[in-house]
């Protein structure tokens, strides 16, 4: 199973190389929203670090909603998801490499936006470096495993663009509330039990809707 989730995996890593129309996108937006935010707040103020948890989430949602959209986006223009379904593998298997494509990308985004946004808001996130990648990996697996499931109902629909965020968001909140208030904690040097209050709420739903896209993808999938 492994190997042909490496597979299907290298074939959207290998695809991406060559156009560079998902992650290119994806950085290019978040770079944006990140400098007209940054001149929307005073400099240095301390209602510029009290709104940067939100600011740096919001970003990395909506950015990762431009991935997220194109997840199925070239099998059915191209007319080769069919062909996707008639290989001789599980239909989690495809789902399973598909969500990973998704984490491998929007971590790359915010690897690269998050040293920025730090300056731009003048966060010091040197100290707590550990705490903060450990919210985006978890919160992360979150967009990933929700929003390929999503991505893969709303691609037969006329306007999928606009069907996913409708889908994603109200699902997603709980997600988004856990990662802003422990990015907030984190930032504000709060005790660590406070921090996994917050990431609790985190894992616990990444955990349910994995088990959830995991049994209801075949059915998503074949309609």
């Amino acid at each position: 199973m492994i190997s042909k989730v490496g597979a299907i995996l290298w074939k959207d890593i290998l695809s991406e190389y060559r156009t560079k129309e998902m992650l290119g996108s994806m950085v290019v937006f978040s770079l944006l929203v990140s400098v007209i935010f940054n001149f929307a707040f005073p400099p240095g103020s301390e209602l510029m670090r009290e709104a940067a948890p939100g600011i740096l989430w919001m970003t990395i949602i909506f950015a990762s909603l431009l991935g997220l959209n194109r997840s199925f986006v070239y099998e059915v223009d191209k007319g080769c998801l069919q062909g996707l379904m008639l290989a001789p593998v599980d239909r989690n298997v495809i789902y399973l490499s598909k969500a990973l494509v998704n984490f491998i990308f929007i971590t790359l985004v915010e690897v690269l936006v998050l040293p920025v946004f730090s300056i731009f808001f003048d966060l010091n996130v040197i100290n707590s470096l550990l705490q903060i990648f450990l919210v985006l990996i978890l919160s992360t697996a979150g967009v990933a495993i929700i929003g390929t499931l999503f991505s893969a109902i709303s691609v037969n629909t006329r306007s999928r663009e606009i069907m996913l965020p409708i889908m994603y968001f109200p699902v997603f909140i709980p997600v988004i509330f856990g990662a802003v208030q422990s990015t907030k904690a984190i930032l504000q040097e709060q005790p660590w039990s406070v921090i996994w209050g917050w990431l609790r709420i985190v894992i616990a739903f990444d955990v349910i809707f994995l088990i959830v896209a995991l049994l209801t993808f075949e059915f998503v999938i074949e309609e």
